[in-house]
């Protein structure tokens, strides 16, 4: 695949979203992604979130643009493990040349500022195919019902070597991934109206107790409270 064919899949696998910031709290919840985002005019990196991270930045009215990254890309874009990035929010000059054509574009185009900014990090990169697909393999395999363990003799790896992989793509190690990716599913499915008990037993919860201490120790508050 070409450099050209390779950033384009890569962002046409990149979810752009918009978010209008409202009164009171905004929490956002752990994804098991990266994002590059545009907030007041400033490219900010959003590092892998082990907990709710609680923005205490914006102000009503606020529009922060953002582009979801397909697993490993962060990293590979920006030259640096995705663990020196978990739970933090830095701003992408801190780590990068941001290339001014984005910089003048950010205030009035947010959308294509972001598609500008990961072209030219891809470009300058040059991610490792390898590494690229190990990432999304290893994604996959956290969706599923299956061990540590297993993932790793699936690829060739030792539990340690999966580790460090995981850390450097993710942020943390595959057992966090596989918590969060399990989280998210249960939440889609109660946020589609399945009740509680239901949604924990198709994630893999052992029951909905389990699914409430997870949602308690990954959002810092109930279900309840977070489906209202």
């Amino acid at each position: 695949m070409t450099g050209y064919a390779a950033w384009c899949g890569h962002l046409s696998r990149a979810t752009m979203w918009r978010v209008v910031a409202g009164n009171g709290e905004h929490r956002v919840l752990p994804d098991a992604v990266m994002d590059l985002m545009v907030h007041r005019g400033r490219f900010v990196v959003a590092g892998a979130d082990t907990a709710a991270w609680n923005d205490d930045e914006s102000e009503p009215g606020d529009v922060t643009w953002g582009l979801r990254l397909p697993p490993g890309t962060a990293c590979s874009v920006l030259g640096l493990p995705a663990h020196e990035l978990t739970d933090q929010r830095v701003d992408l000059a801190d780590l990068v040349t941001v290339p001014a054509p984005a910089l003048d574009t950010a205030w009035l185009d947010a959308s294509t500022a972001l598609e500008q900014v990961f072209v030219a990090l891809w470009r300058q990169a040059a991610p490792d195919a390898s590494t690229l697909r190990l990432a999304a393999s290893l994604d996959r395999a956290a969706r599923g019902r299956t061990t540590v363990r297993e993932v790793a003799d699936r690829h060739g790896l030792s539990e340690r070597s999966l580790r460090r992989a995981s850390d450097r793509l993710f942020g943390y190690g595959l057992k966090t991934l596989m918590s969060i990716h399990r989280f998210q599913h249960a939440l889609g499915l109660a946020n589609t109206g399945v009740a509680l008990g239901e949604a924990a037993a198709t994630a893999g919860y052992a029951d909905q107790a389990h699914l409430n201490r997870e949602m308690r120790r990954l959002t810092g508050t109930t279900p309840t409270a977070l489906l209202r």
